[in-house]
C-alpha cells in the first residue's frame, strides 16, 4: 500500500523475529522486498519456515517410503508443478520453452493445482505437454503418490513460496530429483529441492552457502522468454493518459516492490527533468499514498500517471510509449523487465546481492547491454538523468537494443531450451551415478 511511516523499523523487527529461531513465523516471500536483508538471512528465513513443516510431514514421508529404481528408459520424465497453468506471467515466460522441448529425449508432464480458465493459454499449455494432470482436488499425499506412480524423474516446482503454492507436495519428495525454477526468486530452504536453476550473474559461486539448493547454471540468463509475443500498434500517448511531449520514466512493477529510498530517487529525477512523468502500474490501494509521497518531495502529484491492468497484447503495445524503465530494489523487475526489452525499451537497474535484485541485470547481460547495470544509486541516477536530458544518448541505446533483440541469447528460445535440457540431463545422470548435488553448468559470465 506504500504506507511507509514504519518502514524503517521493519528490518530490525524481522531480524528480531528470525533471531528467536522459531519455525514458520516469517513467510520467506516477505523478506525478498525488504532492503538490507542479505541472501544468507533469506536462507535462514526459508530454513525456519520449512523446518517444522518438514518435521510434521516426516511420518507421512516415511510411511510412503517412495523408492526410485533406476531402470533403463528411452526418455527422461520431467514434470512441472504449478497452479499457474493459465494466462499468468510464469506461463507467458515459459510457454515457448515448453513447446520447444525435445520429446524424443524427454517425456514432459504437467501437474496442475490451479484454475482451468478455458482460455487460449491454458489450451496452448495442455498441447505442449505429453500429459497434463489436474491434481487440484487431491491432497498433498495423493498428489505425491500420483507423481511417484508416473515414474517422474525430475520434478520442477514453479511456485516456491508464492501465492497458492503447495510446497507440501515437494516436501514428500515424490521424485528422485527436485528443482526450484522460475516462480520463486530465492532458496526454498531445507531439503525441499536439490537444484535451483539460475545463471552466473544471478548467483555467483561465492554466494552458494546462502542457498540450500545446488546451482544449475544456464549459460546466459536463467529466465526464459519467447519470440512469439505480438507487439501491436503503438497507441497515442493521449489514449494512455500521458502528456503529448516530455520524457516518460516507467516502472510497471507491483507497488510492494517500491521502497521509500527508490521513490526518493525517482522524485529527484522528476525534479531534474521538469517535463518528465513517472508511469506506474495502477493499484487502488497505493495510488493515493504514492501521490502524497510525491507531494511531500516537492513533486506535483499529477506527474505520476497510473496505467490500468490490460491484456498482455495491449500491455506490450502501450509499453512502446515508455522512454526508460526504472527498476526497483531489492525486489526488481522480472517479467516486466523482459517485456520492456522485448518492446525495445531500455531498463536501468542497480544489482544487489540477492536473487530478486539481480534479475534485470541477468537479462541485460543476456541481451548484450550490461552498461545499463549501475554499480550504485548515484550511477543509477546519473544514467537515468542522462537518458532523460540527452535525446541522442537514448536514441543510440534504443538502436542498440533493436539490433540485439534478435541476435543475442535472451530471446533465443531454441538455444535456451537446449541449455535447460542439458541441465536436466546432467541432473539425471548424476542421480543415476549416485553423485552428490553440486554446481552444474557454466560458471563464468
Amino acid at each position: 500500500m506504500c504506507e511507509w511511516d514504519e518502514f524503517d523499523q521493519s528490518r530490525s523487527q524481522m531480524r528480531a523475529v528470525l533471531a528467536r529461531d522459531q519455525g514458520g513465523e516469517v513467510p520467506p516471500f516477505l523478506l525478498l522486498s525488504l532492503p538490507g536483508i542479505s541472501a544468507h538471512e533469506q536462507r535462514v528465513c526459508s530454513d525456519l519456515w520449512v523446518r517444522d513443516r518438514i518435521a510434521a510431514r516426516r511420518p507421512e514421508r516415511d510411511r510412503l517410503a517412495f523408492r526410485f529404481p533406476i531402470a533403463p528408459r528411452d526418455k527422461i520424465r520431467i514434470a512441472y508443478l504449478s497452479n499457474d497453468f493459465h494466462d499468468h506471467a510464469t506461463s507467458r515466460l515459459l510457454i515457448e520453452t515448453l513447446e520447444a522441448h525435445d520429446h524424443n529425449r524427454f517425456e514432459v508432464h504437467a501437474y496442475s493445482f490451479g484454475v482451468d480458465d478455458g482460455g487460449g493459454m491454458r489450451q496452448r499449455l495442455c498441447s505442449s505437454f505429453d500429459a497434463f494432470h489436474d491434481v487440484t482436488a487431491m491432497s498433498d499425499t495423493d498428489a505425491a503418490r500420483t507423481i511417484h506412480s508416473a515414474g517422474i524423474d525430475i520434478l520442477v516446482d514453479l511456485k516456491g513460496y508464492t501465492r497458492g503454492a503447495r510446497t507440501g507436495i515437494m516436501m514428500l519428495h515424490p521424485a528422485p530429483v527436485q528443482v526450484n525454477y522460475l516462480g520463486y526468486p530465492g532458496t526454498m530452504g531445507g531439503d525441499t529441492c536439490d537444484y535451483i536453476i539460475t545463471d552466473p550473474f544471478m548467483t555467483p559461486m561465492e554466494i552458494a552457502s546462502a542457498y540450500s539448493e545446488a546451482f544449475a547454471y544456464m549459460p546466459h540468463s536463467y529466465q526464459p522468454h519467447g519470440r512469439k509475443s505480438t507487439i501491436g500498434r503503438r497507441p497515442e500517448r493521449a489514449e494512455l493518459g500521458l502528456p503529448k511531449t516530455g520524457f516518460v520514466f516507467c516502472c510497471f512493477n507491483q507497488a510492494y516492490k517500491i521502497t521509500p529510498a527508490r521513490f526518493d530517487l525517482w522524485c529527484r529525477l522528476l525534479s531534474a527533468a521538469p517535463d518528465s512523468v513517472l508511469w506506474l502500474l495502477a493499484d487502488e490501494r497505493a495510488q493515493g499514498n504514492l501521490r502524497g509521497e510525491a507531494l511531500r518531495r516537492g513533486i506535483i502529484p499529477d506527474r505520476l500517471v497510473f496505467a490500468p491492468h490490460m491484456t498482455q497484447s495491449d500491455h506490450l503495445s502501450r509499453l512502446q510509449n515508455a522512454d526508460l524503465v526504472l527498476d526497483t530494489s531489492p525486489f526488481g523487475a522480472h517479467t516486466t523487465a523482459s517485456d520492456a526489452l522485448w518492446c525495445g525499451v531500455p531498463i536501468i537497474t542497480c544489482a544487489g546481492e540477492t536473487f530478486p535484485s539481480r534479475v534485470a541485470g541477468s537479462l541485460l547481460h543476456a541481451i548484450g547491454m550490461p552498461e545499463l547495470i549501475a554499480r550504485n544509486e548515484d550511477e543509477y541516477f546519473s544514467a537515468a538523468l542522462a537518458f532523460a536530458t540527452q535525446p541522442g544518448l537514448l536514441h543510440a541505446c534504443k538502436a542498440k537494443l533493436r539490433r540485439n533483440r534478435m541476435t543475442t541469447p535472451l530471446f533465443d528460445v531454441a538455444a535456451y531450451t537446449a541449455a535447460l535440457e542439458s541441465l536436466y540431463g546432467a541432473m539425471w545422470e548424476r542421480h543415476r551415478c549416485g553423485v552428490a548435488h553440486t554446481t552444474i553448468g557454466a560458471v563464468a559470465i
